[in-house]
């Protein structure tokens, strides 16, 4: 499986081409509407045909550009199935495989940031959307987020997974790129060295932190497919 990583500077967001090598079958994670002529330019310059345009989900800080890769590469649009979103061509639920050529998507429902996270499992990487980042972990404080749920996702979810599985998110504040499952069960400072649940849930709910700037268009445009 060959992964590249891209990076919208304007909303830091992480946006992921993954592709079977025998195939050039390709999925797309999280794209950004801004970067949509970037990407599909080099997945044409890389030969690779794009079959789906996933999101972890519904994102409160861009708009994704997976409908116009639809209109413009033929991909499906694929969201978990508890995002009130009516555009998308495959609804997910936890279990589900993407087959690209050979390869395997694994589909892992892990709620807490929002109540329709996925994180997406293949060949020791996982993509972890916004509920686990690099030293640190999804808010909880609107759009259906629980820090409880988010404590559970990650801790019996993603940090059962091998020590050595690559950690990719959706987003990264401190330039970092990835990280390992062993290495967050270490050093994470929210949830490091088996930190109890309560003191979890403690403090996500001290944190206070203003609303994404553009949240009021990034949602209802995202439940649109970024066509709205």
């Amino acid at each position: 499986m060959h992964i590249r990583q891209l990076f919208d500077p304007q909303s830091s967001t992480y946006t992921y081409l993954v592709w079977e090598a025998a195939s050039r079958e390709t999925a797309i994670i999280d794209s950004v509407s801004e970067q949509v002529e970037r990407d599909a330019r080099l997945i044409d310059e890389l030969g690779l045909t794009l079959k789906v345009a996933l999101e972890t989900h519904i994102h409160a800080d861009h708009i994704t550009g997976s409908g116009q890769l639809r209109e413009r590469l033929g991909c499906q649009v694929a969201v978990h199935e508890k995002a009130a979103c009516d555009c998308t061509d495959l609804k997910l639920t936890d279990g589900d495989i993407v087959h690209l050529g050979d390869a395997k998507l694994e589909i892992i429902y892990t709620p807490g940031h929002t109540d329709n996270d996925i994180s997406i499992l293949t060949e020791g990487v996982v993509f972890t959307g916004d509920i686990l980042l690099i030293r640190g972990s999804g808010r909880t404080d609107f759009q259906s987020g629980d820090p409880g749920l988010s404590y559970d996702s990650i801790t019996q979810r993603l940090f059962s997974l091998a020590d050595d599985t690559v950690i990719y998110p959706a987003h990264d504040y401190n330039g970092f790129t990835s990280s390992t499952v062993g290495e967050e069960k270490r050093c994470n400072p929210r949830l490091g060295n088996a930190i109890p649940r309560s003191d979890y849930i403690q403090i996500m709910q001290a944190m206070k932190l203003d609303k994404p700037e553009h949240m009021d268009i990034a949602i209802p445009g995202n439940l649109a497919c970024g066509l709205k």
